[in-house]
């Protein structure tokens, strides 16, 4: 059985996408990043919970802070991208779950009174949402470069505060030259896939 996207996708997606490790100086516009999110807010979560969060670093002062609280060989990736987004959980996401699964609004309280299995479900959603978006960029045209070498609790309390947990940051734009490390090995599928 095939695959019913194209192929040119599946590479734009998948098979040739890879993280960039630098970038052209195109910038990266507000209605890019709105087209990106318009497009990956229908990857499903639990209960439509929606807990990522983006932080747009724009400003040359953040970019600074930001840089700073990078592993040191993120830096010059983190200083140099035309745009960089943090992704962050927010753990108080059960405040929309009226609005978002409407049709059980009892969910809020019923399942996320307490604050850790709130922190719990945001972790996990979140990261499924940092796919999308990371796969959202790659739609765009453009080139990710996810990172989790950083000091998470050094971001959260620069760009962020109590109720949202950093995930990861993510350069984006324009891959420049040389953009890319050599693709990594990946298991086989019949080291991955058990029938029972």
């Amino acid at each position: 059985m095939s695959l019913v996207l194209d192929a040119a996708a599946q590479d734009l997606l998948f098979r040739e996408a890879r993280t960039a490790n630098n970038f052209t100086d195109e910038p990266v516009t507000d209605e890019q990043v709105q087209a990106i999110y318009d497009l990956v807010k229908y990857g499903p979560t639990s209960m439509n919970q929606s807990p990522l969060r983006v932080t747009l670093v724009r400003s040359p002062e953040a970019r600074e802070r930001l840089v700073q609280l990078m592993a040191e060989g993120n830096q010059p990736k983190t200083a140099a991208a035309p745009l960089v987004a943090i992704l962050s959980a927010d753990n108080e996401f059960h405040e929309e779950l009226p609005q978002l699964f409407p049709h059980f609004p009892q969910a809020k309280d019923l399942f996320f009174g307490e604050r850790s299995a709130r922190e719990g479900s945001a972790a996990l959603n979140a990261a499924l949402q940092a796919a999308y978006f990371i796969i959202g960029v790659r739609a765009a045209g453009l080139a990710a470069g996810p990172m989790t070498g950083l000091d998470f609790a050094g971001v959260q309390k620069e760009f962020l505060d109590d109720d949202h947990t950093p995930l990861m940051v993510v350069n984006i734009g324009k891959p420049g030259p040389d953009a890319w490390f050599p693709r990594s090995p990946r298991l086989a599928y019949e080291d991955v896939v058990t029938t029972v």
